[in-house]
């Protein structure tokens, strides 16, 4: 079984030798902190996580715990968490202000995480997912782009009885996202753009792929809220709103509701930090107010609708 396993490293227990014989023995495992007793080889799967965000109120039902994964194959313009676009761990400055003095230092973005590291995060969370009805959401970057560490994440909430949620964009193979489907109790899906030739131009890939894993996840009976970032004159226009309800009201299955995401620029000192051009410059943001008639739009064509998740 090592052999198939992404780092073949014992992270709990040792290796113990017989002296009849001189072989080694299989180690034995200790776990804490648990409330049910996850399978040992859990422990070998490591992902890379530059964040993990406690109690959560828009990435799914109730309090959640969001995990976010590095590593994503898209580019879009607006992206709020650009650190997260490559999957290597990188070593950024942080300019620190105490009082009058201004300090830099090195800060490291992203760290290697066994499951077990992460659950035991999680699991320090779990009576507030419980009271509230909420659970652990998986993010990015996009979180199918370490499917294995993911789907591995997916069993270990099961067998925590934890509600698991998937922030995806779809872009990856129906194989990949049918095994991550297994597990997973919500999808928040993200749907951009219909018109392909505008979602190449603005996040550098066709969403013919996401489009036909929607249907599929939808056709296998999941769970999915379909999420639309509202970006002033790329999303948010009248062409793309009315293309969009026409895509999702023309859907064979339904999906469980709509949010809408307003644009804001916080994110644009992240990207001069990265040394990343910040290619929409000096947009607006928008306010909620200003998705009101968009959520109605959506609501009298018979959808549940949020702003802002």
């Amino acid at each position: 079984m090592l052999d198939d396993l992404a780092h073949p490293i014992l992270l709990l227990g040792t290796f113990t030798t017989c002296k009849k014989t001189g072989l080694q023995k299989q180690p034995s495992f200790k776990f804490t902190n648990f409330t049910s007793i996850i399978p040992p080889f859990f422990i070998f799967k490591m992902g890379i996580i530059f964040d993990i965000k406690r109690f959560a109120v828009h990435d799914g039902p109730g309090i959640r715990t969001t995990v976010f994964m590095k590593g994503c194959p898209l580019s879009c313009q607006w992206c709020h968490n650009p650190e997260s676009i490559s999957a290597a761990i990188c070593t950024v400055p942080k300019t620190v202000r105490i009082g009058n003095k201004t300090f830099t230092e090195n800060e490291i973005v992203g760290r290697e995480m066994t499951v077990e590291e992460v659950m035991k995060e999680l699991c320090r969370e779990k009576i507030f997912m419980e009271e509230t009805g909420g659970g652990v959401t998986f993010s990015g970057g996009e979180p199918l782009q370490q499917a294995d560490f993911l789907q591995e994440m997916l069993n270990a909430c099961k067998a925590e009885r934890m509600h698991a949620t998937v922030d995806t964009s779809g872009f990856s193979s129906w194989k990949t996202l049918e095994k991550i489907a297994e597990n997973t109790d919500l999808f928040l899906y993200d749907l951009k753009l219909i018109d392909d030739a505008l979602h190449k131009t603005y996040t550098g890939v066709s969403n013919k792929l996401m489009l036909e894993n929607l249907e599929k996840l939808l056709e296998k009976g999941k769970k999915v809220r379909i999420r639309i970032p509202a970006i002033p004159g790329i999303t948010f226009t009248e062409v793309n709103i009315q293309q969009t309800l026409n895509y999702l009201s023309k859907l064979k299955f339904k999906v469980e509701g709509v949010d809408l995401l307003p644009y804001h620029n916080t994110a644009s000192h992240k990207y001069e930090r990265f040394g990343l051009e910040y290619k929409l410059g000096e947009l607006k943001t928008i306010k909620k107010t200003d998705l009101a008639e968009t959520k109605q739009r959506f609501e009298k064509a018979g959808f549940e609708v949020k702003i802002g998740g």
